[in-house]
């Protein structure tokens, strides 16, 4: 089965207080898109569309080395419509899409590979990359069928009820996606919500309804869905990327 993957490096990263892409804030030496690019191109895809919006030039320049497609987000109206941008890149592509964040440079390929693996064997029309953590205030918490690989829902925190935020296990924001069910089901989300802007995650809900089998692959290692929204998760990404050596000689 062909694979296409997408990342997200369109953002703007206010809380790194700088003007810089969030994706071009380096660790050791790189930006932290190039991580991110390299754990795609092992994974030999047909195509890889980068998603860039803010200071988007500057983006493109640095990911020139890389066989890439550029999907302009202007302006940025939330995860769904960034992944909106890519459909003129994929529509006459057959096959599944992984989708990446640009800014979490821990994701190891081993695992995308594995996850891939285990999205064709459940013959699933998605699959979220999950982690369990001991503390997962801030983010979407994924809701299973007990005991079961298939999800009943992904929550977000302000959404979810009490007995919801007790679970641990939590979005990554790292997904597979049959490619044509993707873009059919991004074709009738809304912005029906507090921030106006189109959620990637809405369209779970989507292939809830129509009957599509949801799965959850958890990763063993927490710190590779890491994603950099601070100075301090920069300076703790480095400190991994370190301990693991996954730096260039």
């Amino acid at each position: 089965m062909a694979l296409a993957v997408i990342i997200m490096a369109a953002g703007k990263g206010t809380r790194m207080k700088s003007d810089l892409p969030k994706v071009l804030h380096r660790v050791n030496g790189r930006p932290l898109v190039e991580y991110v690019l390299d754990a795609a191109l092992s994974l030999d895809p047909e195509k890889i569309v980068v998603i860039v919006g803010h200071q988007a030039e500057l983006v493109k320049e640095a990911t020139a080395r890389y066989k890439i497609i550029a999907a302009l987000q202007e302006p940025q109206l939330g995860t769904g419509h960034a992944v909106m941008q890519t459909k003129a890149f994929l529509n006459d592509f057959n096959g599944e899409v992984l989708i990446l964040s640009g800014d979490a440079p821990l994701v190891n390929a081993e695992t995308l590979r594995e996850l891939i693996a285990f999205h064709r064997s459940r013959h699933a029309g998605a699959t979220v990359l999950t982690a369990a953590l001991n503390d997962p205030t801030g983010y979407g918490r994924v809701i299973r069928e007990f005991n079961s690989d298939s999800v009943l829902k992904i929550v977000e925190q302000k959404d979810a009820s009490e007995k919801e935020l007790a679970v641990r296990e939590i979005n990554s924001g790292v997904y597979v996606f049959d490619t044509r069910m993707l873009f059919e089901a991004l074709g009738q989300i809304n912005t029906n919500n507090a921030q106006q802007e189109y959620y990637l995650t809405d369209v779970f809900g989507i292939c809830f309804q129509r009957g599509k089998k949801v799965c959850a692959f958890k990763t063993d290692n927490p710190d590779e869905i890491l994603g950099i929204n601070t100075p301090e998760q920069l300076v703790e990404a480095e400190r991994l990327l370190i301990t693991n050596r996954k730096y260039p000689d």
